[in-house]
């Protein structure tokens, strides 16, 4: 039975997981039973010891297995519509309100941590940090930022002048990164093939990103659009559907990071998201989703540190997990479990802290109901969540 607890309650001082037979994503090996001790939001001590802890909430997770809390590097938490229109008319008040509905279903579906890329600012990561909203650790970039005639919902700069202002005061008001788009989408205005920016600019980005000691993102797609933000020093590519060798080559030669987002694209071709959309739409959608198969498949026969994505917006939201079975299709469990966790917490700069089950990590842990290394499915269905563990605070489930 999933572990149930009164809402609202006061996060206890300790906890302690009895049985947990935990998943290592690095090696792969899960453990024999042991018992995991939590307190003050921290991993303080994992071992076979039986003892009492004096005032320690106790939960057997006999039978389970334990894994880090998941990581989605590319998620939209105020997109809770898929019309961009009637996001922009909301109130600011409601949609805060409809924004925290959203991350606390993500940290349901057991995600402890979202690098959110486009939407989530400063002020929302604060309220998550002061415990004020249930929900998944945030990492907030602010607005995306795209040239005139670019993506949509997005803040226009052009030039470095205009580009180097609007940085500074993101980085100055606490952002942990900045998306660029940097080539057309597959549903923008923009064609798919063009490029957005000039190299001028995008160096510009990197050099103020280098100054604040923070990184710059890309939304770009074709293979063109992939190496030249390499090049100029991109950290971290989202979508990048259409690989080719030469952006491998980059990818390793620069030490970036590859997050793919399946899930959004399958969420059109199911009929979930994109009701309207054209049928020569549609059809490049389906082309899109399937050459991005084929470029994960080749970024982790090379190497490549791939990050787990989805890219997910209003009705899209809860299909969050779906990313695991479609990723099964080119990859072995293992490299995804990796991928929604410890290449995640290097993504968002958690090394050590996230993305692991170990003594001093964050208490951000998750039990399910079966063996993920043999059925991806295991993760990709939340209803075989039986603990989720946020900062140490044990959550009821649904």
């Amino acid at each position: 039975m999933a572990v149930r607890l009164e809402p609202h309650r006061s996060i206890p001082e300790a906890v302690v997981l009895r049985n947990a037979r935990i998943l290592d994503p690095r090696s792969g090996d899960i453990a024999a039973p042991q018992s995991i001790m939590t307190r003050d939001g921290r991993i303080e001590e994992i071992s076979s010891s039986t003892r009492t802890v004096s005032g320690a909430v106790e939960v057997d997770a006999g039978g389970f297995t334990v894994l880090p809390g998941l990581i989605d590097s590319h998620a939209h938490v105020t997109q809770s519509s898929g019309d961009f229109q009637e996001i922009l008319s909301w109130t600011p008040d409601y949609h805060a309100a409809r924004t925290a509905r959203v991350l606390h279903e993500m940290l349901l579906r057991g995600f402890t941590l979202v690098r959110d890329m486009g939407g989530a600012d400063n002020g929302l990561a604060r309220a998550v940090d002061e415990r004020l909203l249930t929900a998944p650790r945030l990492k907030a970039g602010g607005p995306i930022f795209a040239p005139t005639g670019g993506h949509a919902l997005t803040e226009v700069v052009d030039g470095e002048v205009e580009i180097r202002r609007a940085f500074r005061a993101r980085f100055r008001d606490g952002a942990d990164h900045i998306k660029m788009t940097l080539s057309g989408g597959v549903i923008s205005k923009m064609r798919l093939e063009a490029l957005a920016f000039s190299e001028e600019e995008i160096l510009a980005a990197v050099d103020e990103a280098r100054l604040a000691q923070r990184y710059i993102a890309a939304h770009v797609y074709t293979a063109e659009a992939v190496s030249r933000a390499l090049r100029l020093g991109v950290r971290t590519i989202e979508h990048g559907n259409l690989l080719d060798e030469e952006c491998i080559r980059l990818f390793l030669e620069k030490d970036a990071y590859y997050v793919p987002t399946l899930a959004t694209y399958w969420a059109i071709l199911s009929g979930a998201t994109g009701h309207g959309l054209a049928p020569e739409k549609r059809a490049a959608v389906q082309d899109i989703f399937e050459r991005g198969l084929e470029s994960i498949s080749l970024a982790a026969s090379a190497g490549v540190k791939i990050g787990y994505g989805t890219d997910l917006h209003g009705e899209g939201l809860p299909f969050q997990l779906e990313e695991f079975r479609l990723r099964a299709r080119v990859q072995e469990p293992l490299e995804i479990i990796r991928s929604a966790t410890i290449v995640g917490a290097e993504i968002v700069g958690e090394s050590g802290k996230a993305g692991i089950v170990e003594e001093g990590a964050y208490a951000d842990l998750i039990a399910v109901d079966g063996d993920p290394l043999s059925d991806i499915g295991v993760l990709a269905d939340a209803s075989s969540r039986r603990i989720i563990m946020s900062g140490g605070d044990l959550l009821p489930l649904p």
